[in-house]
């Protein structure tokens, strides 16, 4: 039997918010990066990820040997605290020279600055010393299907993906699909479309996905099975872990807290696949409750990593036997209420008078 997952965990400094939102303003006090980074072993994460500036703010205004000083800085403050940085991540959706989006953008002087954008997050993720950058296509998309020419679009960002490969042979690339917010109609919004680009890709070794729970659900998909297909491709790099209450807003709620169910076949996934025994990183991208106080600003970070290790204790100690007898009798109805009771930590001895003659089938 082969040793056992020893999960490493990464999360953003954005994910220890001031609970700002559309319709709010901040409600709690804002903690500077280094603050942030005192936290991340206390609660038992060692990976950090980041967007280009976080780690250089005010990025387009400084001269490269100030990015590469910043840059500097900040990669020691994690090796003085023991961390690493899993990624960095262009952030191109803030600037207004991507209003219309940074890539498939219908201005070429704004496609240009994109692309630079991208290739100084190359630099700063040197400096950091990590090889992966994330590409979260924002405002690749539109708001009317007629505003642009969607193949297009696809191959511009084929382009740029290929330009960023050639720029740095060793740069890895994580496409992190999701299906709409802030543009209603994005291009390239699940797994699947990232794993395409990906195999046309110059050098298709070096670009996978990032999969993110709730933009999953928001596509109307299950995380579990699109997690699934991305390690079936050898293309699961990182994920983003967290829950989604149907298909609303972005919501980034705590691992498991609206679908326990499919926090648990999330995990089983990544376990049976044997995630994490190569290094990759559990991420968490978790937005901390607007009502919760200054003093608890890490809670749904501690309580998403809880979830996980527990719920990875549950698929470790889920009776296989008995699951598998129950698959080829193709009873359905009693592996369902053997997971729920499982899940809910009832014994097998337990369950309802229904289920005791495949149980005792069983042996159990």
């Amino acid at each position: 039997m082969s040793e056992a997952t020893k999960y490493r965990f990464s999360f953003g400094p954005w994910n220890i918010s001031e609970g700002a939102d559309p319709f709010g303003p901040e409600v709690r006090s804002p903690y500077s990066l280094e603050e942030k980074l005192d936290w991340y072993l206390p609660l038992g994460f060692e990976g950090v990820q980041f967007h280009d500036d976080d780690v250089v703010e005010g990025i387009d205004g400084l001269k490269p040997s100030q990015v590469t000083k910043r840059a500097q800085e900040v990669c020691q403050s994690l090796k003085d605290r023991g961390l690493v940085a899993e990624f960095v991540a262009p952030r191109l959706w803030f600037d207004p020279k991507t209003i219309d989006g940074g890539f498939t953008s219908n201005c070429a002087t704004d496609r240009a600055y994109a692309l630079d954008r991208c290739l100084r997050t190359i630099d700063i993720a040197r400096e950091m010393d990590t090889p992966n950058v994330v590409l979260w296509l924002a405002r690749e998309g539109t708001y009317i299907r007629e505003a642009k020419n969607a193949r297009v679009a696809y191959e511009r960002i084929l382009e740029t993906i290929n330009k960023m490969l050639d720029y740095d042979p060793e740069v890895n690339i994580w496409i992190e699909p999701k299906p709409n917010e802030p543009m209603d109609h994005a291009y390239l919004p699940t797994i699947g479309h990232a794993i395409a680009i990906a195999y046309q890709s110059s050098d298709p070794t070096r670009v996978g996905g990032l999969i993110e729970s709730a933009h999953a659900i928001l596509a109307g998909l299950d995380p579990a099975d699109e997690m699934a297909f991305a390690l079936a491709h050898g293309k699961l790099c990182s994920v983003h872990l967290n829950d989604q209450n149907g298909l609303k807003f972005d919501q980034d709620k705590s691992f498991g807290s609206a679908n326990l169910r499919s926090a648990y076949n999330q995990v089983r996934v990544l376990e049976e696949a044997g995630y994490g025994k190569r290094g990759e990183f559990v991420g968490l991208d978790v937005k901390i409750m607007r009502t919760q106080k200054q003093s608890d600003s890490t809670a749904h970070l501690a309580n998403s990593r809880d979830t996980f290790l527990h719920l990875v204790e549950k698929v470790r100690t889920v009776d296989r036997k008995l699951e598998q007898e129950l698959i080829e009798a193709r009873d359905y109805e009693a592996l369902d209420a053997y997971t729920l009771r499982h899940l809910l930590g009832v014994p097998t001895e337990a369950v309802s008078s229904s289920q005791q003659p495949a149980l005792a089938a069983s042996g159990k």
